[in-house]
């Protein structure tokens, strides 16, 4: 469920893998990689063989020339071809920014300069990943802006939503502690000066997706003026090499009750889940709101359910056997579904109508009437999703106290269980 490949000492290594097109195709997992300095690889270790294992036949270092001598460079193998490509040809030091600086226009200006300033190399690293028909992985320092930028390109011109490739941004945003646990260990134990150093927020590259159109016109017409090639040629050869057809048959789904060693994994599955929100314009959920002790917690007073798809993680939700911060005082004819969320893109479609029926079986077991949620009031399309799957509304409570000392109106939904 995570795109994050677990590596000791890579934090950003991630598959590009599974995402849609708006034609009905996906990206072809396991072909296109993106990831933080590959210097931090040694022959012999743990992180050697699993990075040799993804089949990786080709490198692209996005870095300064400075930045592969300090922190090395990919460990030679007969296997890899490794091509120096260095994008940015502006230097400058986040850590060492104001805390006045906001992190979305100051890093969408720096990429625009980059996007003017590194034509050969980004033309040359697009050719590179069009002609390659083996798997590849395309890095930086951190794995956020440089490489962020190249997935951006590449991922517009396959024909990803923007949503989408500004969800793929964001999602250095679960790196960036370990990112910033690096700069520290380099740095004698100092905290960077800028409260934005590591971060990765959707408004970033929604700017500069914006500030690309209004440049150029489109991705395709940069690809064309500034970079010189044939936008539409370039885009049929990365389609032809890096899609495939969106499965049509998906695994059965099966379930398994969360115990207090799944917390990481939940805080990793909600927090991947407000990202993508937030790629959306959706505020209702914030990266790092819930952390192990809520799950452990939620597990310790009601059940917290996992959903899988053969090996992998599709979804989970937690089961509450009250909720008087939303409900107030109720005899006990009812469960209360909270936290209902699939890991994005990779859960099979309709996972989260069958997560729902799944919980409701579960409340209707213990002999309840009722199956009951809330939802921001805010939100009509989630109200109409849960509509849909058979929830009436049945009151508002305009000023529910969540636990993080900012109440907030909810639409209350009932569902009848017999």
């Amino acid at each position: 469920m995570d795109r994050h490949i677990p590596f000791d000492g890579l934090h950003n290594f991630r598959d590009l893998g599974g995402y849609p097109t708006t034609d009905g195709h996906r990206v072809r997992p396991g072909r296109l990689y993106r990831a933080d300095s590959l210097g931090k690889l040694s022959h012999g270790t743990p992180d050697w063989n699993r990075f040799l294992a993804l089949g990786i036949r080709t490198v692209i270092d996005l870095r300064h020339p400075w930045e592969a001598e300090a922190g090395g460079r990919v460990p030679a193998h007969p296997s890899l071809a490794c091509h120096h490509l260095s994008i940015e040809h502006r230097r400058y030091d986040q850590a060492a920014q104001t805390p006045d600086v906001d992190p979305g226009p100051y890093l969408a200006e720096r990429y625009m300069e980059v996007a003017a300033d590194g034509t050969k190399e980004i033309r040359a690293a697009l050719e590179l990943i069009a002609d390659t028909d083996a798997p590849l992985v395309f890095h930086c320092a951190s794995g956020k802006d440089r490489t962020g930028q190249v997935a951006a390109l590449v991922l517009s011109l396959l024909g990803v939503p923007e949503t989408v490739i500004t969800e793929d941004f964001s999602l250095t945003e679960l790196a960036t502690p370990a990112l910033l646990a690096d700069w520290r260990t380099r740095n004698d134990g100092r905290t960077p000066n800028w409260p934005g150093f590591g971060r990765a927020p959707e408004s970033a590259m929604r700017l500069f997706l914006s500030s690309m159109k209004t440049r150029y016109g489109s991705i395709e017409a940069y690809v064309t003026q500034a970079l010189g090639l044939d936008a539409q040629a370039l885009s049929d050869t990365l389609r032809t090499t890096l899609l495939e057809p969106t499965p049509t048959t998906w695994p059965d789904l099966t379930y398994r009750r969360a115990t207090p060693a799944d917390a990481s994994l939940l805080v990793r599955l909600r927090d991947t889940a407000a990202l993508r929100q937030l790629a959306r314009g959706i505020t209702q959920w914030q990266p790092g709101e819930k952390d192990e002790t809520h799950f452990r917690t939620r597990m310790k007073e009601g059940e917290v359910w996992l959903a899988y798809a053969d090996e992998s993680v599709a979804g989970a939700w937690e089961l509450w056997w009250d909720d008087q911060a939303a409900w107030g005082p109720r005899p006990a004819d009812a469960g209360y579904i909270h936290r209902l969320m699939t890991t994005p893109h990779t859960a099979p479609p309709g996972t989260g109508r069958r997560m729902l029926t799944e919980a409701e079986s579960r409340i209707a077991a213990t002999g309840r009437l009722y199956a009951r949620l809330d939802c921001l009031a805010s939100n009509p399309r989630l109200r109409a999703y849960y509509e849909s799957a058979g929830y009436r509304v049945v009151g508002e409570q305009r000023a529910k106290d969540g636990g993080l000392g900012s109440p907030y109106a909810v639409t209350l939904l009932e569902k009848g269980l017999r």
